[in-house]
């Protein structure tokens, strides 16, 4: 199976915190989620978690690479730029990731969300969402118990999946 790319800094095992959450559904497909998840203002509508989407620059109405963003999520304020975004093709994995961060000083949070998004066989698909994070916000929530993020992107992902069930019926 495909694997998230990390950039250099945000490789798991050398953050402050990280998070892994996937799911693997039959009867659904790689393009039937992609819409989903690569318009960042849907995500509201099903996953309860994030808030207040939008996007910088004129005319900008989904992610691409390079497209900057902003959304609320598990109480931060996040600025985000997209960083990877290559759609699913034939025997391809769509891949979406982005760089995010929230405060300054010691309040400040990094985190490098991605994810993976494979056709499998059997008429099945992967969705593989992981995080990392940097800065003092990061040890807290590694320590939190239940595990917030992994609550949360759990939540996501079964959000995502229920909406892409429903929209393709």
């Amino acid at each position: 199976m495909n694997a998230i790319i990390w950039p250099q800094g945000f490789v798991p095992g050398f953050t402050d915190n990280f998070a892994s959450n996937e799911v693997i559904v039959a009867g659904l497909a790689a393009a039937q989620v992609w819409p989903l998840l690569s318009q960042a203002k849907a995500w509201p509508s099903y996953y309860a978690n994030s808030a207040n989407v939008r996007y910088h620059g004129q005319g900008v109405e989904a992610l691409a690479d390079g497209v900057r963003f902003y959304f609320e999520t598990f109480g931060f304020p996040v600025e985000a730029q997209c960083n990877e975004f290559v759609p699913p093709m034939a025997g391809e994995p769509g891949r979406i990731a982005w760089h995010g961060w929230a405060g300054e000083g010691d309040s400040r949070l990094d985190v490098h969300h991605a994810w993976l998004i494979e056709d499998l066989d059997g008429g099945r698909v992967r969705i593989l969402t992981q995080e990392t994070q940097n800065g003092k916000p990061a040890e807290a929530l590694a320590q939190a118990r239940p595990n917030p993020m992994i609550n949360g992107h759990q939540d996501w992902l079964d959000g995502l999946v229920k909406a892409a069930c429903e929209a393709s019926r």
